[in-house]
């Protein structure tokens, strides 16, 4: 079975290749580096393939099966996620070389470098891992500023400033967007039936005393300074599960799923369901201004920098997804892959390129397909990773597919502006909204079947399990 799944990827590749509108990291033509000289690339990155964040919990209790032995503890980056993140590296070492940016083997000097990862372990690994391929004559320093496992501001897609009218239009944002959460998380019913199958849920130690199904109809939304928008309810058990069994995909080197084999549309499905979640917390344009903020103000003042060659900061696919929302980024639809915009591991490249009297910035996404994520592809100039052209709303590239960095240093300073404009205040409404169609105490049974009133037996209330006795 893998042998025609390789060969079917293969075949996917070749075209990829051979595709016309394949830019950037591939090989650029003579006439455009005639033309063009590379001058500094920043990248923000996606910490590579971890195990799951709850470690055991919840996922765990959804299936009579067993799960893969991740090997890695909770959250924490996995042996296979280091492997892919030194191929990377080395694929992006390959590059930069043969564009004369950087010397083969090349030691740093001064602050022509910069390597900046979060604090936690699978993004600070992800960062280590990548240096040592992209520079293996130098013991690169990876800057993070707290301690294991601590979030650093740069990269916590939190709210910093708040006020009542504000979070209203945040939360109307979050209600227009695909007809709003209940009819989005309506929409994703067959891919939760779906998982249930696929879980064998009804027979997993959850359907004794919590639940057979994925419910979501009493989603309830935290939008509150100082911390990251949080949604509760039913559905975020459907998106750690989701998650893990996208991760434990990975992990097997099969599109099997407990026995059950899945068909790349199946699983992209299931990457929906997270994409919802992703979408809904992060990627509405009035929460993004604010929760991106950091990133967008640092990758600005990066590009302006002459003395700087290589930047690369690594984050989550929050910061890929909220910076995007901010900026007006659009993220081209992947191929070969399951996630729909951020894969794992997925890195967002802006080159700066000078024609000798001006600055241009491309803009791409630059990810491992699955076949090399599952198969740990060395990645080379003739076996690249998947690249995809990142376009900006409300701007026009050139003939060459560039952006005037003068025009981009504008689009950063108009998001950077209206960050500036919100006015933080004490706030009086509740924290926490709901879509108009939810209850703040849904009541289900454990067929997830819902109840007017609770009933003699387990019932799930407000997402908590209750006992009603006879």
């Amino acid at each position: 079975m893998k042998s025609i799944k390789s060969a079917a990827w293969g075949l996917v590749a070749i075209l990829a290749i051979s595709g016309t509108n394949v830019q950037a990291q591939k090989q650029r033509s003579d006439a455009f580096r005639a033309k063009y000289e590379l001058k500094e690339v920043v990248v923000l990155s996606r910490h590579n393939i971890r195990s799951p964040l709850s470690n055991g919990a919840a996922y765990q209790r959804v299936t009579p099966h067993q799960w893969f032995k991740w090997t890695s503890p909770g959250s924490q980056l996995s042996l296979r996620g280091g492997v892919l993140e030194t191929e990377m590296g080395q694929f992006f070492r390959k590059w930069v070389v043969s564009e004369g940016l950087l010397p083969d083997n090349y030691r740093p000097e001064g602050d022509e470098v910069l390597f900046y990862a979060n604090s936690r372990q699978r993004t600070f690994a992800t960062a280590k891992y990548f240096s040592a391929g992209f520079l293996p004559f130098a013991n690169v320093e990876i800057t993070h500023k707290y301690e294991e496992d601590k979030m650093d501001p740069l990269f916590t897609p939190q709210f910093t400033k708040m006020n009542d009218t504000y979070r209203q239009q945040v939360w109307a944002e979050i209600e227009t967007m695909n007809g709003g959460p209940q009819a989005w998380m309506e929409a994703q019913k067959p891919t939760l039936k779906l998982m249930e199958e696929v879980l064998d849920m009804a027979h997993s130690p959850a359907a004794k005393n919590d639940t057979t199904h994925f419910w979501f109809d009493d989603t309830q939304f935290k939008l509150e300074k100082g911390d990251e928008p949080k949604m509760t309810g039913g559905y975020t058990l459907a998106n750690s599960v989701a998650d893990a069994l996208v991760l434990q995909c990975y992990e097997t080197e099969s599109q099997a799923a407990f026995g059950q084999e899945l068909t790349t549309e199946q699983w992209r499905a299931i990457c929906g369901v997270k994409e919802v979640y992703d979408a809904l917390l992060f990627t509405t344009h009035a929460a993004a201004i604010n929760l991106a903020y950091p990133l967008v103000s640092r990758i600005c003042a990066e590009l302006q920098r002459t003395d700087r060659k290589f930047t690369f900061l690594c984050g989550h696919d929050s910061n890929l997804a909220s910076i995007g929302a901010a900026l007006g980024l659009q993220f081209p639809e992947t191929e070969r892959a399951f996630e729909l915009h951020t894969p794992i591991g997925s890195k967002l490249v802006f080159e700066k390129w000078s024609d000798g009297s001006e600055d241009y910035v491309a803009i791409n996404l630059v990810y491992q397909a699955v076949d090399q994520l599952q198969e740990c592809t060395l990645l080379s100039p003739d076996v690249p990773p998947m690249v995809k052209t990142v376009t900006v709303k409300g701007l026009t590239a050139n003939s060459d597919e560039l952006y005037r960095l003068a025009e981009l240093n504008l689009r950063f300073t108009e998001t950077m502006k209206e960050y500036d404009a919100i006015v933080d205040e004490p706030t009086s409404v509740k924290a926490v909204a709901q879509s108009t169609d939810a209850q703040s105490a849904a009541i289900y049974n454990l067929q997830g079947q819902r109840l007017n009133s609770p009933q003699p037996g387990v019932n799930i209330i407000g997402g908590e399990k209750i006992v009603i006795k006879e």
